[in-house]
């Protein structure tokens, strides 16, 4: 859920070893294709396991040890070609597609070392935008640009209470294995409004068995407008805080700052004056990014 904007009708809520099939390289003959009479092939030296099993290192430098011997053989037969062609490069060609695999898996992209799990609800979930345009798409673009090698899962669901969000949570975290965890949840707890000693208490035990698992715990805050009553206001705010606070996890004391606390709020929220528009998301981002990065370092 999320909020809406001041003034306005609604409410709103806030290197391995090398392997390599041994029967596929021992008997490999190269043979030129160029040759107009005849065929004529150069038996290279036969792969052991010493070889198949070392590193692309050794790999390498075996394959320019077998060039250099066909070269030499090559040169010692005559043999026709056609003008121009040299038999010692298609010798060389051979080799290099043998070697083409190995160099391809020495450059696979190294794999996630850390995972942001999400739980939140339709201000994460991209309620109303199109897909791939929300703060959690963007948040992974983020990571990708900063050569961060982190995967996002975002697990959020329009509508969810912080009761929904801790009966989901321990699965999530078995799955998953985050190395941090988000939570942005509460927004729909007041627009139900529901007793905010239990938001709170929710709030915490999702925090607690985050923790328990071995994540890091980043707890996005959220605020209600006037109308809901001063004393409602400043105690839904500051549950927030206060779990973070006994907790000892990192908290955005509300996440959509600069967004729905602003004098022209309506312009950036969608026609339900609940949602922040897609315009707005970069700016969610950014209110997000300066907590959530220093708990991936």
């Amino acid at each position: 859920m999320a909020a809406v904007s001041r003034g306005a009708s609604a409410k709103w809520i806030s290197r391995k070893m090398l392997k390599v099939p041994v029967e596929s390289v021992t008997d490999l003959k190269t043979c030129s294709t160029e040759i107009i009479e005849g065929v004529a092939c150069v038996e290279l030296p036969a792969f052991t396991e010493e070889t198949v099993e070392s590193p692309m290192s050794a790999l390498t430098g075996n394959l320019l040890k077998s060039w250099k011997s066909s070269r030499d053989n090559f040169n010692k037969v005559a043999i026709p070609r056609r003008a121009g062609v040299s038999i010692t490069a298609a010798v060389l060609l051979t080799a290099f597609l043998v070697a083409l695999p190995a160099l391809g898996s020495a450059q696979t992209p190294p794999a996630a070392i850390d995972t942001v799990l999400v739980v939140g609800d339709s201000l994460s979930a991209e309620y109303g935008l199109k897909r791939g345009t929300g703060w959690v798409p963007l948040l992974d673009r983020q990571l990708a640009e900063d050569n961060k090698h982190v995967k996002v899962v975002n697990a959020s669901i329009s509508g969810d209470t912080t009761s929904g969000g801790r009966s989901r949570l321990a699965p999530l975290l078995a799955l998953h294995k985050p190395t941090v965890v988000v939570i942005e949840l509460g927004g729909n707890d007041a627009l139900r409004g529901l007793p905010l000693d239990m938001t709170e208490k929710n709030i915490s035990a999702m925090t607690q068995a985050s923790k328990k698992a071995g994540a890091k715990v980043l707890i996005l805050g959220m605020q209600v407008p006037p109308n809901y009553g001063g004393a409602y206001g400043a105690t839904f705010s500051g549950l927030f805080a206060k779990v973070a606070k006994a907790e000892k996890v990192s908290l955005v004391p509300f996440f959509l700052k600069g967004i729905a606390d602003v004098a022209d709020a309506d312009s950036r929220f969608q026609a339900d004056r609940i949602h922040p528009n897609e315009q707005q998301q970069a700016a969610m981002l950014a209110n997000v990014w300066p907590e959530l990065k220093k708990l991936l370092k």
